[in-house]
Formats: C-alpha cells, sequence, structure tokens
C-alpha cells in the first residue's frame, strides 16, 4: 500500500498503523531494496523530530578528512565540535560560531545533554572508542572508515549499535555511487555467471619506517596525550604521527589494507553478500613490530551462500599490486570479479565485462537498486525517521572485521582458520593479542 493510500485510509483508529509502526514497516522494506540482500537492524524511530527539524550534532576530529565531513552535516545544528589540534578547532568554530568547543570527545559526549547524533572522523585508533561511548549514551553515529582499530572493537560497535536501535554510517561515501549499484545489480543478475573469485588491489603503500630516536617539542596548538588517547604512550616526534602518517603505525593504524580496503572490499561484499571469511592468510616483507608493510596480499576464503558459490577473494596492495588480473591489463587500483561466464572490471567511477566481444550487445538488467539520497543524507534521514542505511555498522562492522583479519594473519605468519561468530583462529592462540588491544589507563571501550 502506498503511502497516500494509508494516510487517507478508511480504517478505523484501532487498526490504522501509528507513525512508528508506519516507519518501522516501510524502512523495513526500503532496507531490502537499497541493501539488495544485505544486513540491514531494525532502527528506533524518533517521533520527537519531524524530517524538517535539525538535528543537533557533535563532530569529533574538524580538519584534514574529518572538514569533509563537517561540511556534509553543516546544514544541521552543529552544537559541539571536538578537535585535539587547537588552530584546526579555531578554524572550524569560525564556520560555527555557536558551537561549544572541546579537546577531549569524553568530555564534550559527558557535557553536551541535547545531542541526537555523533561524526567521528578523527584517527583510526580512537575510532571505535568515540563511536561506542557516544552510541552507549543513545547517539546516532556516523564514522570514517575503517570503523575500528581492532577486529574486537568493530564487533562491539555493531552489538552497541544494534541494542540500541541507532541509525549509523560508515564512511565509505562511493557506496552512495551510481556506478558501484549497477555493479552490483549486474553480478547479481547473473551478468558473469555465478562468481568464485575476485581480486582487489590498492597501489598505495602506507608503511614503512622506523620509530623515532628522540622527541620533539609539543606545539601549544596539539593535545598530543589526547591524540595519543587509548594508544601506548610515545612521544610527539614532529612529521611523524600526525596528521596523517599515523596510518603507518600499528598502534595508531593498519596500513594501506586499513585505509583502502573498506572502500574497494565494500563493492563485492555488497554484491556477493559476504560476511565472515572461513580462512585468512597474508604474505609480505617480514613483519615490523611498529610499522605496517608496504605491500602486502591477503587470502580470504569465503563459505557459499545459498545459492552462491564458495569465494577466493585476494586483496594486493602497496609493492605486491599487479598490473595484470585475470589476462587483463588493469590501472592501480580497482575489483575483478571472475565469474563462469566472464570477467568484470569495475573501479569508483566505471566497470567493464570481458570477453568484451561477448558482451558487445549485451542487454543490462533493470534498475532493482534505487540511487541514493545522499551518503550522509541518507544517514541524517535515518536519524530522525529509523530508515535504513546501507553502510550500517552490522554491514560495515563485517566489512571492517574481515578487512583488519588481514593484518592479523600477516602479522602472526599462519593461515587463520576463522570462526566469525567465536571472534577465534581455533588454531592460532597467538591472534588473540592482534584480535583486541589493551587500552591506556582512563580510556574505554
Amino acid at each position: 500500500m502506498s503511502r497516500h493510500n494509508c494516510a487517507n485510509s478508511t480504517a478505523s483508529p484501532a487498526s490504522r498503523p501509528t507513525r512508528r509502526q508506519f516507519v518501522k514497516q516501510s524502512a523495513a522494506a526500503a532496507g531490502a531494496a537499497l541493501l539488495a540482500g544485505g544486513v540491514w537492524s531494525e532502527l528506533r524511530a524518533d517521533d520527537s523530530k519531524s524530517p524538517n527539524e535539525k538535528l543537533n550534532v557533535a563532530c569529533i576530529g574538524v580538519a584534514n578528512r574529518a572538514a569533509a565531513n563537517v561540511g556534509c552535516v553543516a546544514g544541521q545544528n552543529v552544537v559541539a565540535l571536538c578537535d585535539i589540534d587547537d588552530n584546526y578547532l579555531g578554524a572550524a568554530a569560525q564556520r560555527f560560531p555557536q558551537a561549544v568547543r572541546y579537546n577531549d570527545f569524553r568530555k564534550l559526549l559527558e557535557t553536551e545533554k541535547t545531542l541526537d547524533a555523533v561524526v567521528v572522523s578523527t584517527a583510526d585508533h580512537t575510532h571505535a572508542p568515540a563511536s561506542v561511548m557516544a552510541m552507549r549514551l543513545g547517539k546516532h553515529c556516523y564514522c570514517e572508515k575503517p570503523l575500528s582499530h581492532s577486529v574486537h572493537e568493530s564487533r562491539v560497535a555493531a552489538e552497541v549499535a544494534r541494542e540500541k536501535k541507532l541509525a549509523t554510517q560508515m564512511g565509505t561515501q562511493i557506496h552512495e555511487g551510481a556506478n558501484y549499484r549497477r555493479v552490483v545489480e549486474l553480478i547479481q543478475a547473473g551478468a558473469i555467471g555465478p562468481v568464485t573469485g575476485v581480486f582487489v588491489w590498492c597501489g598505495k603503500g602506507w608503511g614503512g619506517g622506523e620509530r623515532p630516536t628522540k622527541a620533539d617539542p609539543v606545539p601549544k596548538n596539539l593535545h598530543w596525550d589526547l591524540w595519543l588517547g587509548p594508544a601506548p604512550e610515545r612521544p610527539f616526534a614532529a612529521g611523524r604521527y600526525h596528521p596523517a602518517n599515523w596510518r603507518r603505525w600499528w598502534d595508531f593504524g593498519n596500513g594501506t589494507l586499513g585505509d583502502m580496503a573498506c572502500h574497494l572490499m565494500d563493492l563485492p561484499f555488497w554484491a556477493l553478500n559476504l560476511r565472515h571469511p572461513t580462512s585468512v592468510a597474508a604474505e609480505g616483507p617480514p613483519v615490523h613490530p611498529e610499522t605496517c608493510p608496504l605491500g602486502l596480499t591477503v587470502r580470504y576464503e569465503f563459505p557459499a551462500r545459498g545459492d552462491t558459490p564458495a569465494l577466493a577473494l585476494t586483496w594486493h596492495d602497496g609493492t605486491m599490486t599487479p598490473r595484470q588480473i585475470a589476462g587483463h591489463n588493469v590501472p592501480g587500483s580497482g575489483v575483478m570479479f571472475v565469474g563462469s561466464e566472464g570477467q568484470m572490471f569495475a573501479n569508483y567511477g566505471s566497470h567493464r565485462l570481458y570477453p568484451e566481444e561477448k558482451f558487445k550487445d549485451f542487454k543490462r538488467p533493470e534498475q532493482t537498486i534505487p540511487n541514493s539520497i545522499g551518503h550522509y543524507n541518507e544517514w541524517i534521514k535515518a536519524c530522525k525517521e529509523g530508515t535504513p542505511t546501507t553502510c550500517n555498522f552490522e554491514y560495515s562492522g563485517a566489512l571492517t572485521e574481515a578487512v583488519l583479519l588481514g593484518n592479523v594473519a600477516y602479522r602472526t605468519g599462519k593461515k587463520l582458520d576463522w570462526n566469525g561468530e567465536q571472534l577465534k583462529a581455533g588454531n592460532c592462540p597467538k591472534a588473540e593479542q592482534f584480535l583486541r588491544r589493551e587500552y591506556r589507563p582512563g580510556w574505554t571501550l
């Protein structure tokens, strides 16, 4: 029944659905269409918010990548800003002079009682602590990718979001693009037949380097201890960690795999309804105790899903990025699906079916996945109305878990027999130290 017909129904008041019931029913139907078979959890419908009413939003992290996220929620009521760099904070405050400024997200979340939602755009090692604290307080959450710094943190974030029925979205912005949606439709329509192999690669190389041997003076504008957050204490070293270079270090980031795989592996996860792998193996240079590798290959095995066959997914990055995949010359990053009837290459903005001659007159399936209203708009609408998001923490948590398992396998030097339900590698007790991490005193999940 359409919304118009429902709104004008002659049903008795007792049988007419309430707004909350209608939102939940509509969200469930929309979620099925948006995710095309993916994972969606029931959200809390907030009857106190009309669609036209602005959310009270706090932005944790305001510069660099965070600046784009802040800009995309600027149409809401930005009531609080948080950053460990006073210069960044001051620049953001010029745009939002009414917003209260904080350096410590814990104080922000404890103090701001009117918040509806938070946007977390910090370095990876503080993604989960900030997001989970906000969600435990009942705040809807948008978090940059990857969702967490450890596998265990991703699981906790997804569980809290589900328990609280919150609107969540991970920052895999390319997910909103029409190209990704058409690729998903083609794969799910069987354009290249059952897919048994996927290759994903990225030519970036976040890694390498040795720990600095001397400390530099901490700039007056930088709250270094707060930047470290739950990570082990270490002296400040100019240009070596903040900004951006933290991605190279195990204590703060997860190298190229952590930086880029949530964007690129998102496409096969979505198209093939992937969740937990059954095994993960990795190879690269000798493991460095401090820094991530400059090149890595990870081999995942996923079980059959209904009528969909088991899948082998291979990730390459940095110095181990190939120039040819499945017999085709390829650019610096992308995805190659290998099916029984052909192959398909895809990147952020384009896709191509192979063999080209075979697909010359190929008739594309009808569009089944709606165009996005916008990655951020999707989340804002969900916060107000309980409608679904396509990169919610249920979906993106499992994606992040799989991504980060590649580094766990690499650091243990073993092929992991993985039990996703139990969050354990039964054949490798050593993996435990890399699946979760200890926090410094004063920091919790």
